[in-house]
């Protein structure tokens, strides 16, 4: 399994957000703007939980077993796996969704400050943005203390014969 990289998900974030941002003014243009749900924040805070609370199970875990401590519970590679691939789904879906919600943000800073409803639009945008950041960074920290040690082999490899 490969690992994230940073990269990417900031390249999804930012096409993300200036998509958003071209939508959200064409949308203006011919109608009401839809609103940023308070939720978005609030779900994607849970999920920044949830996954930085696995990491630190597993990794107090792998640090019982790698210490030998008496009844100390080991990972399962499948649960490990699965932890992995949750990882990596949540920053994918949070830097797209982070990028969405930055670039309605940025349309509305630019927009209108003075309707009140607006504003706490963009508020919600912000929170929206900060929570998919800590959802990327629970998720790279999920996986870096889930990466396997290299492989060390001293033995020399043989080149096959066909």
């Amino acid at each position: 399994m490969k690992q994230l990289r940073p990269a990417v998900l900031a390249g999804i974030f930012v096409v993300a957000g200036v998509l958003s941002w071209a939508g959200a003014r064409l949308w203006n243009a011919y109608g009401t703007l839809p609103g940023v749900p308070l939720a978005a924040p609030i779900v994607l805070g849970a999920i920044a939980v949830v996954l930085l609370a696995t990491a630190l199970s597993l990794r107090a875990r792998l640090k019982a077993q790698r210490e030998r401590r008496p009844g100390a519970k080991g990972v399962e590679p499948l649960m490990a796996a699965r932890a992995v691939v949750f990882g990596q789904a949540s920053a994918l879906v949070a830097a797209l969704v982070a990028g969405m919600y930055g670039g309605v943000g940025v349309f509305l800073l630019m927009d209108s400050l003075d309707v009140p409803a607006r504003r706490d639009q963009t508020w919600y945008a912000g929170f929206s943005v900060l929570a998919g950041a800590a959802v990327i960074a629970a998720a790279l920290f999920l996986e870096h203390v889930l990466k396997l040690p290299e492989a060390d082999d001293t033995t020399p490899q043989t080149p096959s014969r066909a």
